[in-house]
């Protein structure tokens, strides 16, 4: 169940990007199959006492993105197996040389969005200054008499009204900030995949989010995912190029 809330939330996230590139995966070993799971590819790797699906979050991925994989694992033993974020591993292959990609944790993600909360609190709070002081201003207006004389005046009522919209205005944009950066942490919680004590029978999944590979002139991107369950290790051999490619 949690797997496929995973899938239908994906959405939420900015790592859930529509255009670009595609991705599909090759079993490394008579353990594992590839297929395909509503349209989308999918591998499935069977160990001695756990067993791991992942596919891609999004039908496309951002081109030199975050790929963004959904991963569900199952605790085929009869002993509880541990799942360790910190030991998931990932490797691009480019040039006859292999280089590190980072597992972008939750706790990661979770910082980018306090920090991206910040920068729209600012921007919130310039634009609600903004509105305050030309609000101040809105009462004050200027005539010509038809005489050609001219003069300045103060309308109470018009800076009243002014003001009152302005601070409606304000509210609902620092409303709209605050609900934002709260929906968008329910998802983190919600979608990440996290540190986990796997039960026997039990499922467990969530969004595993990489750092870009190093892009290869348009040509395809090669990669491996090492995801480690109590002493099993699930190699996910994975390619990423053009959709359409």
């Amino acid at each position: 169940m949690r797997i496929l809330i995973v899938a239908a939330s994906c959405a939420a996230l900015a790592g859930c990007m529509t255009a670009g590139e595609t991705v599909s995966f090759k079993a490394s070993n008579p353990q594992q199959q590839a297929l395909m799971r509503d349209g989308q590819p999918a591998l499935v790797s069977r160990q001695k006492s756990s067993l791991v699906l992942v596919r891609p979050a999004s039908r496309q991925l951002q081109a030199n993105g975050r790929p963004v994989f959904v991963v569900g694992i199952n605790n085929l033993g009869r002993q509880p197996v541990e799942f360790r974020v910190g030991q998931v591993e990932a490797v691009q292959h480019a040039a006859g040389s292999d280089f590190e990609m980072k597992i972008v944790t939750y706790e990661m993600l979770v910082q980018e969005e306090k920090n991206r909360q910040v920068a729209a609190a600012l921007l919130t709070g310039v634009a609600a200054g903004a509105n305050a002081y030309s609000a101040s201003r809105a009462g004050y207006g200027t005539y010509t008499t038809s005489s050609g004389r001219t003069g300045t005046f103060y309308s109470p009522t018009a800076a009243a009204i002014a003001q009152g919209n302005a601070a409606a205005q304000n509210d609902a944009m620092i409303a709209a900030t605050v609900e934002t950066g709260q929906r968008n942490m329910a998802a983190l919680e919600q979608t990440v995949i996290k540190d986990n004590t796997l039960l026997p029978g039990e499922w467990y999944g969530g969004q595993l989010h990489l750092a870009p590979p190093t892009d290869q002139g348009g040509a395809q991107k090669s990669y491996t995912i090492v995801i480690t369950v109590g002493t099993d290790r699930h190699v996910i051999d994975v390619a990423q190029g053009p959709a359409g490619a």
